[in-house]
């Protein structure tokens, strides 16, 4: 917001060529704030913007900028900037980086990090795509257990300025496996002269460094942690994961989740950046699948096309039986796929998801056909009395009635189907948000149809048909 009020003396003092100003304008800021500057400028303000901060300043504003941003930047910066950068970023947000390049474009920029730094940088980049061990950053603090307080202090005071987080101290033995995690404050009030060990109980949390990274989101939750220690096979530990990094991958799930629940496939750019043919691939084969579900909702229509002609009233209601039906079956779709998004449902749950849907569809449909059911009453009957008309003819009960039923078969129904399908797509190893409100919809649209007039048969034989 501050940013974008200073917007046009930034401006001007760009135009000037007064870069001594504008970098004494940037010093003091926030490096979030002075991210979201270079985010608003055109492209070669950003890169003058970025020449003229301090060094250490430049390396913590790159990594509050997005990918594309960051690579749009490296573009314009001048080699030795370049070096700084990569070599002062935090090992994670670097192998965030380095991970979205090509393979070519990587390797290339590998090359200018110090040795040191491109053993960390081979290291994180070694471990499976999507996996915690392409988040954590193995830089921390470890000490051992015989070490007294005044020692831990004395180490943390020498080497703590190349630490991610200083809120958590790491104790392991001399093969650095990891006996326990001690918060500072703990370390901070006990008496110089105790020992590391007189802190320990050993209720530790940890991940394991190749375990999926969204399994690692719901390990953060759990436990109310804001960092939480890495280790191998071994139990050796190799790095820790802090929260900065986990809101990323959460935000990340949740923008796929929300993209498939529209009835697409996610999109790995920012709406207003990606190109509009890839955005167009993204959607169309949804909306294909989608149409030919309604091609088939319009075949189960023409199997039915002479009861139709005969009781044409029975179409009028056909929207409502069908989107009562869809709307109850996304509701529950929805449900299902946050609950097991935020492990509230597993897959041995399914049995207990049925009997709570099959009660709520059941009461749900009944309230909705007892509305439907007096929709017909009522209209047929004022009408009658008042203008002397019988919109929905003299078996208008018959009407209600099958209005009134099917209403509540194609909820339960619908409620069911919804609830049911992701625990299905579960089972087969699939995503369960590909079961998206609109693919549920489609499918109850279809049965909805079948469920209409095959109850309109029964009720209205020897009547309208």
């Amino acid at each position: 917001m501050v940013g974008r009020i200073l917007q046009p003396e930034i401006k001007s003092l760009i135009e000037a060529r007064d870069f001594a100003a504008l970098r004494e304008l940037f010093e003091d800021w926030p490096p979030a704030d002075v991210a979201e500057v270079i985010l608003d400028m055109e492209e070669n303000d950003q890169v003058i913007i970025f020449r003229v901060l301090p060094h250490v300043l430049a390396a913590d504003v790159f990594e509050y900028l997005g990918i594309e941003a960051q690579q749009q930047l490296l573009r314009g910066m001048a080699h030795e900037q370049v070096v700084g950068i990569l070599n002062e970023m935090s090992p994670d947000d670097r192998t965030a980086l380095l991970e979205e390049l090509p393979s070519a474009a990587a390797r290339q920029l590998i090359q200018l990090l110090t040795p040191e730094e491109r053993r960390v940088a081979q290291a994180l980049l070694g471990y499976p795509e999507g996996s915690v061990g392409r988040l954590m950053t193995p830089d921390f603090i470890a000490v051992h257990a015989d070490w007294t307080i005044k020692e831990v202090l004395e180490y943390v005071r020498e080497h703590g300025q190349d630490s991610e987080t200083l809120n958590v101290i790491y104790v392991v033995d001399e093969r650095g496996k990891l006996l326990d995690d001690l918060r500072i404050r703990e370390i901070l009030l006990q008496p110089l002269h105790s020992k590391v060990s007189e802190l320990m109980n050993e209720n530790f949390v940890s991940l394991r460094v190749a375990e999926p990274e969204q399994d690692a989101v719901h390990v953060f939750r759990k436990y109310d942690r804001t960092v939480l220690p890495v280790t191998d096979s071994n139990a050796v530990l190799v790095g820790m994961v802090t929260i900065d990094d986990m809101l990323d991958v959460a935000e990340e799930e949740a923008t796929e989740d929300i993209h498939k629940f529209g009835g697409m496939e996610a999109l790995e750019e920012p709406y207003m950046r990606i190109p509009l043919m890839t955005m167009v691939g993204k959607r169309a084969p949804w909306l294909v699948v989608l149409l030919i579900g309604e091609m088939l909702t319009a075949t189960a229509m023409a199997f039915y096309e002479h009861e139709i002609a005969k009781a044409v009233v029975l179409a009028v209601f056909l929207p409502m039986i069908i989107s009562s039906g869809g709307n109850s079956g996304s509701q529950a779709s929805t449900l299902i796929i946050r609950a097991m998004a935020l492990g509230e449902v597993t897959l041995r749950d399914w049995w207990r998801v049925m009997k709570r849907e099959l009660m709520a569809g059941a009461l749900l449909g009944v309230f909705l056909g007892v509305i439907g059911a007096a929709r017909v009453a009522i209209w047929s009957v004022v009408l009658e009395k008042y203008r002397g008309e019988k919109i929905y003819g003299e078996y208008w009960p018959q009407v209600a009635a099958t209005i009134g039923i099917t209403l509540t078969c194609v909820v339960l129904w619908g409620s069911l189907s919804g609830s049911m399908l992701p625990f299905a797509l579960r089972r087969f190893g699939l995503d369960p948000a590909t079961s998206s409100a609109p693919f549920v919809a489609t499918l109850v649209d279809v049965t909805g149809v079948i469920i209409y007039f095959s109850i309109a048969l029964f009720i209205m034989r020897g009547t309208l048909l």
